[in-house]
């Protein structure tokens, strides 16, 4: 890749999740662009030494970092090893976050609605309340979901109103944090990911992914190329922006 394609060329991002899926698919993106890049996972530490090798392996400089970005000492941990190793944080990609389990409201224990907006809400919350002790300037992006904007499927209101938390949070936190700092979020829709493998049957899926204008499933892909997009210069005159990504399936 030319010099003048690595838009991202000395700057740090943090990709929370990166082991698989969406958060491998971002980190990769970000190192291509030229980042360096690390990598949080918490169980998904085979694909998160994967894709630090896969980065290495193409000139790139990048480390993994297990951690509870529920916990403040992980997130804070996670952003200060970031900083020492490449002098500083420039990028934060808020990809932590699931669904857990389905649950209607009536089955719902407290515990589970707390762990839900904790995975989903409170992750972020802590990883930009941590790297802002090292972020001067640069580009945060949310991974929100569909989910925020319709509510989710059955079983998942605890998550769609996390992940409109994650939106609402998005746009308060450009007003906060800007000129300086820019922060958008992507609302994905059906992407083939394990979420869907573990969460979604499968005659659900063809059903959603036929009825889009693109007739198929988005992949973690095409979704890291709107995140590297977002982080980097291109997107410098957009903030506070919860960006669709679904095929088409839902217009906002």
């Amino acid at each position: 890749m030319r010099e003048q394609d690595m838009r991202l060329s000395g700057k740090a991002a943090i990709v929370t999740g990166g082991g698989r899926d969406i958060g491998r698919a971002c980190a990769l993106a970000l190192a291509a662009d030229g980042a360096d890049v690390a990598i949080n996972y918490h169980s998904s530490a085979e694909g998160a030494e994967a894709t630090v090798e896969a980065i290495k392996a193409a000139g790139g400089r990048a480390f993994a970092m297990r951690g509870d970005l529920t916990r403040p000492e992980d997130a804070q941990a996670l952003a200060d090893a970031t900083a020492e190793a490449f002098g500083g944080v420039h990028v934060l990609v808020n990809n932590t976050g699931g669904l857990i389990a389905r649950k209607t409201i009536a089955e719902m224990e407290p515990e589970h609605w707390n762990a839900v907006l904790a995975l989903n809400v409170t992750s972020a919350f802590l990883m930009i309340r941590a790297c802002l002790r090292h972020m001067t300037s640069g580009a945060i992006v949310n991974i929100a979901s569909q989910a925020g904007r319709d509510g989710g499927g059955g079983g998942a209101v605890a998550y769609g109103a996390s992940k409109g938390a994650v939106m609402t949070m998005t746009r308060g936190l450009a007003k906060e944090l800007g000129p300086d700092i820019r922060v958008n979020a992507l609302c994905p829709g059906m992407i083939d990911t394990d979420f869907h493998n573990t969460f979604t049957p499968d005659e659900v899926r063809a059903k959603v992914a036929g009825a889009t204008p693109m007739r198929r499933e988005g992949t973690s892909e095409d979704v890291a190329r709107l995140v590297a997009f977002l982080a980097g210069p291109d997107a410098a005159f957009m903030t506070g922006t919860n960006v669709d990504i679904n095929g088409g399936t839902l217009f906002s």
